[in-house]
């Protein structure tokens, strides 16, 4: 589906997020590892989670499991089905996943006991999981590389018999490895979060468990309180005392003058003290990495001169998020640079295009479709390709716009 948007003058709206797709997915997860005991109320209702309860759900002793383009569900699952004593899955995804690393998930649950065979290229997906009786114990782990391959260990192990995992180096997305803990702890382990060192105990309680509203979908919102500050944006199932990394928008916001005004049921975005003036903004993204596809369109679109760090992972997203930044953005007319692996940046650079509108690929990318539709603020009629891409975490996005006063042409 390709769509053109125009935006509003304003924006105003009362918006119901999603509920958190990272949060549902640990959630779902553990409620499995127990039994299927324990409850997880309001799960995200998007691609992903569907992808999870799917496979959480299959019945035999020999599967074949397609994850598609869900990154978490690859993970998780394999870790998952290590665990089902006699039960064998082969795992597999779309051509994207294929080229996303997996090989130190894989070798830390090897560790562990677990019995996981490559099916194509060594080190990544498809694989073959023969769920076998594993055993706790110690395990090391690189810190830099993706959170979802430490998240997965540390949620079996309270079923084969608790243990430690050691990170080693430099840790990245912090904040998805302190989730996934409480979400645990939530759910009855005992889980020690001390630097580089997870001490994970034997057993889950299988408490029931609420998902929270999902910070990650709120990020274009923002973008939109920014480049409209006249408007009057409220987004319901946000909480103060979240457990999401990416509740830092609070902060990132604040620094452009919007205000988070939050009450029992969510948060008001204030930006009638908007800051509009240029200045340089520079920023370590390596907890909140999902952010960072929205904050690089609006700095850009502010014309803002910024610099990055802390964005190597996402080469390894959905898409090269950092290449597709730099090849959408320049259909704008912004000349981002990209320093070595880990910083982006723009000074101001700028190319000219064309007087047509211009047309975005999300390279299909759900974060970035969402990530350059305030776009359309400062080029009116920009058409979005392949826009239904945002069902992978936020199916009602398009529709919350046209809610907020965008007009939507669909062809």
């Amino acid at each position: 589906m390709k769509l053109q948007l125009k935006a509003p003058q304003q924006a105003c709206a009362s918006i119901a997020l999603p509920t958190s797709k990272s949060i549902s997915n640990r959630a779902l997860m553990i409620a499995a590892l127990c039994g299927n005991e324990p409850q997880v109320l309001h799960p995200a209702l998007c691609d992903d989670t569907a992808v999870m309860v799917d496979a959480l759900g299959r019945q035999g002793n020999d599967l074949d499991i397609d994850v598609g383009a869900a990154g978490t569900a690859m993970r998780f699952l394999t870790a998952y089905f290590a665990t089902r004593d006699g039960v064998t899955v082969r795992l597999d995804g779309c051509s994207r996943m294929r080229e996303r690393p997996i090989g130190v998930l894989v070798d830390a649950l090897r560790s562990l006991g677990a019995s996981i065979d490559y099916l194509g290229q060594e080190g990544y997906p498809p694989l073959c999981v023969s769920g076998t009786a594993m055993h706790g114990g110690d395990v090391e782990m690189e810190g830099g590389v993706s959170s979802q391959f430490i998240s997965a260990v540390m949620m079996v192990l309270p079923v084969i018999g608790g243990g430690t995992v050691r990170l080693k180096g430099d840790i990245v997305s912090m904040p998805y490895i302190s989730m996934t803990a409480a979400v645990m702890r939530d759910m009855g382990a005992v889980v020690d979060v001390s630097g580089n060192v997870i001490s994970v105990g034997n057993g889950y309680a299988g408490n029931d468990y609420v998902v929270e509203g999902d910070w990650s979908s709120a990020a274009p919102w923002y973008a939109l309180a920014a480049l409209l500050p006249a408007s009057s944006l409220r987004l319901e199932g946000l909480c103060r005392d979240s457990i999401q990394g990416d509740a830092q928008l609070v902060e990132l916001g604040a620094r452009l003058g919007i205000a988070s005004r939050f009450d029992a049921s969510g948060v008001a975005l204030d930006s009638s003290r908007f800051i509009d003036c240029c200045c340089s903004n520079f920023a370590d993204m390596t907890s909140t990495p999902d952010l960072v596809p929205s904050w690089v369109v609006l700095m850009c679109l502010l014309e803002r001169s910024f610099r990055m760090t802390g964005v190597r992972t996402l080469r390894l997203k959905e898409s090269d998020r950092i290449e597709v930044l730099r090849q959408e953005l320049e259909k704008l007319g912004y000349v981002l640079k990209i320093e070595g692996n880990d910083a982006i940046s723009w000074y101001g650079e700028r190319v000219a295009v064309g007087t047509q509108p211009p047309v975005i690929d999300p390279h299909g990318d759900h974060r970035m479709a969402m990530a350059f539709a305030p776009a359309a603020v400062r080029f009116p009629g920009l058409i979005i390709n392949d826009a239904d891409v945002i069902t992978k975490s936020y199916p009602a996005f398009w529709r919350h716009l046209e809610q907020a006063g965008f007009e939507i042409v669909r062809s």
